[in-house]
Protein backbone atom coordinates (compact mmCIF):
# COMPACT_ATOMS: atom_id res chain seq x y z
CA UNK A 1 0.00 0.00 0.00
CA UNK A 2 1.28 3.51 -0.60
CA UNK A 3 2.42 5.79 1.97
CA UNK A 4 -0.05 8.41 1.79
CA UNK A 5 -3.31 7.08 0.05
CA UNK A 6 -6.01 9.47 -1.20
CA UNK A 7 -9.91 8.17 -0.13
CA UNK A 8 -13.47 9.43 -0.58
CA UNK A 9 -14.72 7.31 2.31
CA UNK A 10 -13.21 5.99 5.68
CA UNK A 11 -11.48 2.48 5.99
CA UNK A 12 -13.67 0.05 8.29
CA UNK A 13 -13.61 0.90 11.88
CA UNK A 14 -15.16 -0.06 15.41
CA UNK A 15 -15.35 1.99 18.74
CA UNK A 16 -13.23 1.10 21.70
CA UNK A 17 -16.86 -0.27 22.91
CA UNK A 18 -17.65 -2.14 20.31
CA UNK A 19 -14.21 -3.58 20.42
CA UNK A 20 -14.60 -4.74 23.95
CA UNK A 21 -17.98 -6.25 23.27
CA UNK A 22 -16.58 -8.41 20.37
CA UNK A 23 -13.67 -9.69 22.23
CA UNK A 24 -16.34 -10.47 25.04
CA UNK A 25 -18.11 -12.61 22.68
CA UNK A 26 -14.85 -14.64 21.63
CA UNK A 27 -14.93 -14.29 17.98
CA UNK A 28 -13.99 -17.24 15.91
CA UNK A 29 -10.93 -14.93 14.22
CA UNK A 30 -9.56 -12.28 16.39
CA UNK A 31 -7.34 -11.24 12.77
CA UNK A 32 -10.93 -10.35 11.30
CA UNK A 33 -11.59 -7.59 13.75
CA UNK A 34 -11.80 -4.22 12.15
CA UNK A 35 -9.14 -1.60 13.74
CA UNK A 36 -10.45 0.49 16.60
CA UNK A 37 -10.72 4.23 16.35
CA UNK A 38 -8.48 5.66 18.99
CA UNK A 39 -9.41 9.48 18.42
CA UNK A 40 -11.63 11.40 16.37
CA UNK A 41 -11.40 14.93 15.89
CA UNK A 42 -14.04 17.27 13.99
CA UNK A 43 -13.13 20.82 12.51
CA UNK A 44 -9.54 20.34 12.10
CA UNK A 45 -7.61 21.97 8.89
CA UNK A 46 -3.92 19.93 7.80
CA UNK A 47 -1.41 21.72 5.49
CA UNK A 48 1.36 20.29 3.85
CA UNK A 49 4.92 20.97 2.45
CA UNK A 50 5.24 20.30 0.18
CA UNK A 51 1.39 20.49 -0.91
CA UNK A 52 0.50 17.13 -1.75
CA UNK A 53 -0.65 17.05 -5.31
CA UNK A 54 -4.02 16.82 -6.19
CA UNK A 55 -5.15 18.04 -2.67
CA UNK A 56 -5.74 21.33 -2.58
CA UNK A 57 -5.81 24.14 0.18
CA UNK A 58 -9.81 24.51 -0.25
CA UNK A 59 -9.68 20.34 0.99
CA UNK A 60 -7.21 21.03 3.82
CA UNK A 61 -8.84 24.05 5.08
CA UNK A 62 -11.75 21.95 7.13
CA UNK A 63 -12.36 18.55 7.77
CA UNK A 64 -12.30 15.54 10.30
CA UNK A 65 -9.12 13.71 11.64
CA UNK A 66 -9.49 10.02 12.52
CA UNK A 67 -6.56 8.34 14.64
CA UNK A 68 -7.58 4.64 13.60
CA UNK A 69 -4.84 1.33 14.77
CA UNK A 70 -4.47 0.82 10.88
CA UNK A 71 -3.56 4.01 9.31
CA UNK A 72 -4.19 7.85 10.06
CA UNK A 73 -6.95 9.52 7.96
CA UNK A 74 -7.99 12.98 7.49
CA UNK A 75 -11.61 13.35 5.24
CA UNK A 76 -12.59 17.10 4.41
CA UNK A 77 -15.83 18.46 4.23
CA UNK A 78 -15.51 18.30 0.47
CA UNK A 79 -15.94 15.04 0.35
CA UNK A 80 -12.29 14.00 -0.50
CA UNK A 81 -9.21 12.80 2.37
CA UNK A 82 -5.94 10.59 2.23
CA UNK A 83 -4.84 8.05 4.79
CA UNK A 84 -0.95 7.61 5.83
CA UNK A 85 0.43 4.72 6.96
CA UNK A 86 1.81 4.57 10.72
CA UNK A 87 5.32 3.85 9.48
CA UNK A 88 5.74 7.12 7.11
CA UNK A 89 5.56 8.85 10.40
CA UNK A 90 9.07 9.06 11.58
CA UNK A 91 8.04 11.70 13.92
CA UNK A 92 5.30 13.80 15.58
CA UNK A 93 5.30 16.03 18.09
CA UNK A 94 3.11 19.19 19.76
CA UNK A 95 4.30 22.08 18.39
CA UNK A 96 3.33 25.67 19.98
CA UNK A 97 5.30 27.43 17.54
CA UNK A 98 4.26 31.22 16.51
CA UNK A 99 2.08 30.13 13.50
CA UNK A 100 -0.49 28.48 16.40
CA UNK A 101 -0.79 24.86 18.54
CA UNK A 102 -0.73 21.81 16.17
CA UNK A 103 0.32 17.78 15.59
CA UNK A 104 3.26 18.62 13.63
CA UNK A 105 4.79 15.25 11.91
CA UNK A 106 7.44 14.41 9.32
CA UNK A 107 6.94 12.12 6.72
CA UNK A 108 9.10 9.96 4.48
CA UNK A 109 7.33 8.35 1.80
CA UNK A 110 10.06 6.23 0.81
CA UNK A 111 9.78 3.69 4.06
CA UNK A 112 8.54 0.62 2.46
CA UNK A 113 9.21 1.64 -0.91
CA UNK A 114 10.97 -0.64 -3.72
CA UNK A 115 14.43 -0.35 -3.73
CA UNK A 116 13.87 1.15 -7.12
CA UNK A 117 12.52 4.04 -5.43
CA UNK A 118 14.67 4.34 -2.96
CA UNK A 119 17.74 7.60 -2.57
CA UNK A 120 20.90 6.91 -3.17
CA UNK A 121 22.58 6.94 0.48
CA UNK A 122 24.63 10.29 -0.43
CA UNK A 123 21.48 11.87 -0.96
CA UNK A 124 19.06 13.61 1.85
CA UNK A 125 15.75 11.30 1.99
CA UNK A 126 12.97 13.38 1.13
CA UNK A 127 10.85 14.58 4.14
CA UNK A 128 7.47 16.16 3.84
CA UNK A 129 5.84 17.94 6.67
CA UNK A 130 2.08 18.05 8.09
CA UNK A 131 0.59 20.06 10.25
CA UNK A 132 -2.91 19.18 12.04
CA UNK A 133 -4.29 22.31 13.30
CA UNK A 134 -7.97 21.54 15.63
CA UNK A 135 -10.02 23.94 16.21
CA UNK A 136 -9.89 22.84 19.62
CA UNK A 137 -6.34 23.34 20.80
CA UNK A 138 -7.34 21.35 24.17
CA UNK A 139 -7.76 18.25 22.23
CA UNK A 140 -3.89 18.35 21.00
CA UNK A 141 -2.59 16.15 23.73
CA UNK A 142 -5.47 13.55 23.24
CA UNK A 143 -4.73 13.04 19.38
CA UNK A 144 -0.80 13.30 20.66
CA UNK A 145 -1.50 10.33 22.97
CA UNK A 146 -3.46 8.22 20.51
CA UNK A 147 -0.96 8.77 17.81
CA UNK A 148 1.49 7.62 19.71
CA UNK A 149 -0.59 4.49 20.90
CA UNK A 150 -1.60 3.91 16.68
CA UNK A 151 2.35 4.67 15.74
CA UNK A 152 3.79 1.62 18.43
CA UNK A 153 1.41 -0.71 17.00
CA UNK A 154 3.30 -0.48 13.19
CA UNK A 155 7.10 -0.86 14.33
CA UNK A 156 9.29 -0.53 11.13
CA UNK A 157 9.62 -3.96 9.90
CA UNK A 158 13.42 -2.95 8.66
CA UNK A 159 14.31 -2.46 12.17
CA UNK A 160 12.74 -5.71 13.24
CA UNK A 161 14.82 -7.58 10.67
CA UNK A 162 17.79 -6.03 11.97
CA UNK A 163 17.05 -7.10 15.69
CA UNK A 164 16.06 -10.41 15.35
CA UNK A 165 19.47 -12.01 16.35
CA UNK A 166 20.48 -10.73 19.70
CA UNK A 167 23.85 -12.03 19.33
CA UNK A 168 23.86 -9.61 16.07
CA UNK A 169 22.66 -6.66 18.22
CA UNK A 170 25.89 -4.60 18.78
CA UNK A 171 27.45 -1.83 17.63
CA UNK A 172 30.87 -2.02 16.45
CA UNK A 173 32.56 1.11 18.19
CA UNK A 174 35.61 1.14 15.65
CA UNK A 175 32.93 2.23 13.04
CA UNK A 176 32.34 5.82 14.50
CA UNK A 177 34.77 8.52 14.51
CA UNK A 178 34.65 11.78 17.11
CA UNK A 179 34.38 14.99 16.05
CA UNK A 180 36.27 17.35 17.34
CA UNK A 181 35.83 20.41 14.95
CA UNK A 182 33.32 22.93 16.29
CA UNK A 183 29.26 23.12 14.95
CA UNK A 184 30.53 25.66 11.79
CA UNK A 185 32.00 22.49 10.76
CA UNK A 186 30.09 20.46 11.69
CA UNK A 187 27.00 21.55 9.88
CA UNK A 188 26.29 23.03 6.11
CA UNK A 189 24.03 26.11 6.56
CA UNK A 190 20.99 24.14 5.23
CA UNK A 191 21.44 21.34 8.07
CA UNK A 192 21.99 24.39 10.93
CA UNK A 193 18.15 26.29 9.44
CA UNK A 194 16.89 22.63 9.62
CA UNK A 195 17.99 21.71 13.03
CA UNK A 196 17.34 25.82 14.42
CA UNK A 197 13.49 25.01 12.61
CA UNK A 198 12.88 21.87 14.67
CA UNK A 199 14.46 23.16 18.03
CA UNK A 200 12.14 26.01 17.65
CA UNK A 201 8.78 24.27 17.75
CA UNK A 202 9.48 21.07 19.40
CA UNK A 203 10.33 20.79 22.91
CA UNK A 204 11.16 17.04 24.34
CA UNK A 205 9.47 16.53 27.81
CA UNK A 206 11.68 13.56 28.75
CA UNK A 207 14.28 15.97 28.80
CA UNK A 208 14.90 16.91 32.57
CA UNK A 209 17.43 19.97 32.09
CA UNK A 210 14.33 21.66 29.85
CA UNK A 211 11.71 20.89 32.07
CA UNK A 212 13.70 22.33 35.28
CA UNK A 213 14.50 25.61 32.81
CA UNK A 214 11.20 25.88 32.09
CA UNK A 215 9.66 25.82 35.41
CA UNK A 216 12.12 28.54 36.39
CA UNK A 217 11.09 30.67 33.13
CA UNK A 218 7.95 30.07 34.14
CA UNK A 219 5.32 30.18 30.97
CA UNK A 220 7.50 31.63 28.45
CA UNK A 221 7.95 29.99 25.07
CA UNK A 222 7.23 26.71 23.61
CA UNK A 223 6.47 23.35 25.31
CA UNK A 224 5.29 20.71 23.07
CA UNK A 225 5.92 16.73 23.38
CA UNK A 226 7.51 14.53 20.43
CA UNK A 227 8.09 11.31 20.02
CA UNK A 228 10.71 9.29 17.32
CA UNK A 229 9.04 6.68 15.83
Amino acid sequence: MAPITFISELPKFISREEHKTVIASTPSSFSDIPPVLRHKEENVSISLDPPLEGFSSEDSANGTLYVIESVLVFLSSTGRGFQVEYPTITLHAISRAESGPSIYCQLDETVGAPESVQPDENEDTPMRELSIVPKDTSSLEAIFEALSDCASLHPDPAGDDEMDDDDDAFIDAGAFETFNGDEDQELSEVGKAALAHMESIIYDPFDKSNQDEKEKEGTEGDVSDVRKE
